[in-house]
């Protein structure tokens, strides 16, 4: 398991390289130069000459690209924002934590909400529950989040008045923000689960159970839900991956200082230092929750934990 680990960081180094290779590619074709974004298209040539001399960006494509690396690399340094001249990972630390936050709730009710209502409409097939959960997932994947979003806003915000509209000051202006993005996920996992649980349950191994005497929630709850959970825990992985930066619709509508709004703000200032460095450091929590997700697959699922110790012990 620990030569495993071991080998899947060092996969992350040409990942991650490859990711700062093509963003970088991209936001140097992209038109438009850091000093006439800051100064504007009425300043003298030769103040914006000097700006872009300053950020570096009169260099060629690939010794800009190589010195930021080489920040990285030999002194840990994101760089430097264009536009506030701070840090590029103190706008990281002020912001990542409301993105976080968001993150954590809305990842969590779409657990509890997906996955039980999923175990329910599995076991109770073609009931009344079964299609009202199976209606109701399929309504809201397909709602877009910025309407639910904006409908959310209007009614609790704007008509009764009962929750904040924008910010992330207290646990409260979560709510909006938390609802937003779970629906469309717990709609996801909702049907993730239920079809894994049907197809669990037709196993041999599940029948065998049954007719061993077993009891249905013993054998629902130990022996179906463990290997049916494999697939979930892959697809809220990714999700809570993903949601780390892609929570942007929610983060704009509700005003939410966050990733998402840091991210999408600074391409538009062609911001770049902290484009990159905001970029790799999801992109560097995106591969570890991967990796966690993968090594969690060990502890419910013992063949793959199995597979895990005799792959290193055959390489070792």
């Amino acid at each position: 398991m620990a030569k495993y680990t071991i080998k899947r960081l060092l996969y992350m180094i040409p990942v991650l390289f490859g990711v700062a290779f093509l963003v970088f590619t991209i936001l140097s074709l992209t038109p438009g130069d850091p000093g006439t974004i800051i100064l504007g298209i009425t300043a003298k040539p030769e103040d914006i000459a000097a700006l872009n001399a300053e950020f570096g960006y009169d260099q060629p494509f690939l010794i800009r690209f190589f010195n930021y690396i080489g920040d990285i690399i030999f002194h840990f340094d994101l760089g430097t924002s264009y536009q506030s001249r701070q840090p590029v990972i103190e706008d990281i630390i002020a912001r990542f934590p409301n993105t976080l936050k968001l993150t954590i709730f809305s990842m969590s009710l779409s657990a509890i909400l997906g996955i039980s209502l999923g175990i329910l409409s599995a076991v109770r097939q073609y009931s009344k529950l079964d299609h009202i959960c199976v209606v109701t997932a399929l309504i809201f994947a397909s709602i877009p989040g910025f309407w639910l979003g904006l409908m959310l806003l209007l009614i609790f915000a704007l008509k009764l008045r009962v929750l904040p509209s924008y910010g992330a000051g207290t646990l409260r202006h979560f709510i909006l923000p938390t609802l937003t993005v779970s629906m469309t996920s717990a709609a996801g996992l909702l049907r993730l689960t239920r079809s894994a649980m049907l197809e669990t349950v037709r196993q041999e191994y599940i029948r065998t159970a049954k007719a061993k005497g077993a009891s249905e929630k013993r054998v629902i709850w130990k022996h179906a839900l463990r290997n049916a959970l494999l697939p979930v825990i892959t697809t809220l992985g990714t999700s809570f991956g993903a949601s780390l930066g892609g929570a942007i619709i929610a983060e704009t509508v509700f005003a939410m200082p966050g990733m998402g709004t840091l991210i999408t703000t600074a391409i538009r200032q062609k911001d770049i230092p902290v484009v990159m460095g905001s970029t790799l450091f999801l992109a560097t929590l995106f591969s570890l929750i991967i990796l966690i997700v993968d090594l969690l697959y060990a502890f419910i699922d013992p063949r793959i934990k199995a597979k895990y110790q005799s792959g290193g012990k055959s390489r070792g």
